[in-house]
This record gives C-alpha cells, structure tokens and sequence, in this order.
C-alpha cells in the first residue's frame, strides 16, 4: 500500500517544491534534492508525515468529534468543498471568518438567521415584503449561505482542522492554537 502511495504522490508532483531561491532553510530536512533551480521534496517524509496525520485524524473522528477542511486558496476551493462533502464534514472554502471559532456563538446566532429567512422565502411572506427589502433580504441570504454554508450543520465546536495552507490560514490555525483545537497542515 506504500508503494501505491507514494507512486500516486510522485504521478501528482507533489514531490516538487520551490524554486532554489525562495527556500526556507527550516526546509533542509526534507529536500532530497536540487534539479536545476527546483528542490525536490523527499517522499519517504512527505508519506510518513501523512500517515501520521491519517491516525491522528482516525482518532479524533472516532471519538465523535468533527473535522473541518480550511482551504481558501483558488486552487484549493473546490478540492476542498468536495473531499469534506464526500466525507460527511464541515468545510470552509471561500472566505475564513475572523473569531469562526473564538465567537462560536455568534456564528450560530447568523446561521439561526439564514434559517429563518429561507424559512420566510419558502412560506411566500417574501414576496409580500416591497422590492427593496426583498433584494435586501436575499443580499443577506447570500452574503451568510457564502460565507457559513460548509459549517452550518457544526452544532459544536471541532476535533480537528485541516489547513491547506498554513501561511494563508493564520487566522484560523492562531484560534485553534488559542482553543487547544489539532490541527493538520499542508505545506508547500
């Protein structure tokens, strides 16, 4: 099963890294490396790095708690949105929300907002409301489905989180940091 992976994460190129003059010395340990003006990145590290974020993630989830993706780069959005669907999670895809997670309460206050406008959309008193109230209302709707749609059904707060990008995602990694929450990251 090892050598199927790591065949799988050599064919996506994820053994490529930066360009020889962008490195940060804190990498050395994991370039096997230098092709030209590129590091190669060590499998065999990058392989043991996932099986052990494959257990802890294992752990968390059999213990009941939930798992949330975190990944708002353009290229990640999408890959993001379908692996935490495929699996039954929570996600965030376009934008991180300052205090998502220190201001739980909050968050659960907005998505009770979103639920009683659609309610009101469904019964038809929407259509009773002037032309102007009615697009302002559904401006709100959505401003919140974009912003809170991968973490509406999160009644509490998570086990984990998954970051695609650790220097991007500071906010979110500094508020797990700040609420004991683990986190798993991906680097590149």
């Amino acid at each position: 099963m090892a050598k199927e992976l790591v065949r799988e994460l050599i064919n996506a190129g994820v053994h490529f890294g930066h360009g020889v003059s962008r490195w940060n010395p804190k990498m050395a340990p994991f370039i096997f490396a230098r092709r030209g003006n590129i590091h190669i990145i060590d499998v065999k590290k990058t392989l043991a790095g996932i099986l052990v974020a494959k257990k802890l993630l294992s752990e968390v989830v059999s213990s009941g708690k939930d798992v949330v993706f975190v990944g708002t780069k353009r290229q990640a959005q999408q890959a993001v949105k379908k692996v935490a669907e495929r699996c039954g999670m929570h996600y965030v895809s376009d934008r991180w929300l300052g205090g998502m997670l220190t201001n739980f309460r909050t968050v659960r206050s907005r998505l009770q907002r979103l639920e009683q406008l659609e309610a009101m959309q469904e019964d038809g008193s929407l259509e009773k409301e002037s032309k102007k109230q009615a697009s302002k209302i559904k401006r709100e709707m959505k401003k919140i489905r974009g912003n809170l749609e991968g973490v509406r059904k999160m009644t509490s707060l998570p086990g984990a989180i998954v970051v695609v990008d650790a220097r991007k995602e500071y906010l979110a990694l500094h508020e797990a940091k700040k609420l004991g929450i683990t986190t798993v990251g991906i680097i590149d």
